[in-house]
């Protein structure tokens, strides 16, 4: 596993005034996103959300004094059907099984209307009072979107078999977005496309009770802010 970059503690009342900070940004011009279908998912990828360099998050976790290799960045998903609920994983490697993966309490349309506002900012915050696991170790989060509770999950102690069908269509993939072919039992699936948003992400540790992903930009133009959020209760 890759060293982490540490930065000075980050207060977590701090943290969440933050997050609900959603003003908007003069839409940039959209790049070249994957193939498929997979609306607001396609539209997020075409945009390439990126995080702005005056991110307020940023100044107070501290960034590393040298930019990670793209080779040594997280990899992060998002994934589900069309009528289904939208799945998260972190994988240190596209080729290795995710350190962290969680269904989270809304579904794909819901997530498809947050992004429209050119922010998605995704906080799950552990309430456990004791600290003999590591952050991403924990198992009850509660959720936020671009700062607005919605609902608590539970991170998966071992892989669905619907989720390794994701990963292993696309361990050759580090970025990009589309529709997936739905697993042999599942396709005359109700629940529409298998869609999935996949891009690398570098990994900013603020303390042993909050880390922070922030999407990576392959080409250094600005767009749209995606960012993920782990924070521990004190």
């Amino acid at each position: 596993m890759p060293s982490l970059h540490s930065s000075p503690f980050m207060d977590k009342s701090v943290f969440l005034s933050l997050l609900r900070h959603t003003s908007k940004r003069p839409k940039p011009s959209s790049s070249g996103g994957g193939g498929g279908g997979g609306g607001g998912l396609l539209k997020m990828f075409k945009l390439f959300p990126m995080l702005s360099s005056g991110c307020k998050m940023v100044a107070l976790l501290g960034r590393p004094r040298k930019p990670l290799l793209k080779d040594h960045a997280t990899t992060g998903t998002i994934f589900g059907y069309r009528k289904g609920r939208v799945s998260l994983a972190i994988q240190e490697d596209p080729h290795c099984l995710p350190i962290f993966i969680i269904e989270l309490p809304m579904h794909t349309a819901a997530l498809n209307k947050e992004m429209a506002s050119d922010i998605l900012r995704i906080a799950l915050e552990s309430e456990t009072k004791t600290h003999k696991k590591k952050l991403m170790e924990e198992f009850v989060w509660a959720v936020y979107c671009n700062g607005r509770k919605i609902g608590y999950s539970i991170r998966r102690k071992q892989i669905s078999d619907d989720e390794l069908h994701v990963m292993q269509h696309l361990r050759g993939v580090s970025m990009g977005a589309g529709v997936l072919p739905s697993p042999a039992s599942e396709k005359d699936n109700l629940d529409g496309e298998l869609t999935y948003m996949r891009a690398r992400f570098e990994r900013v540790v603020g303390s042993k009770d909050s880390e922070a992903l922030y999407m990576i930009n392959p080409d250094g133009a600005a767009g749209p802010e995606f960012s993920i959020f782990f924070v521990r209760s004190q």
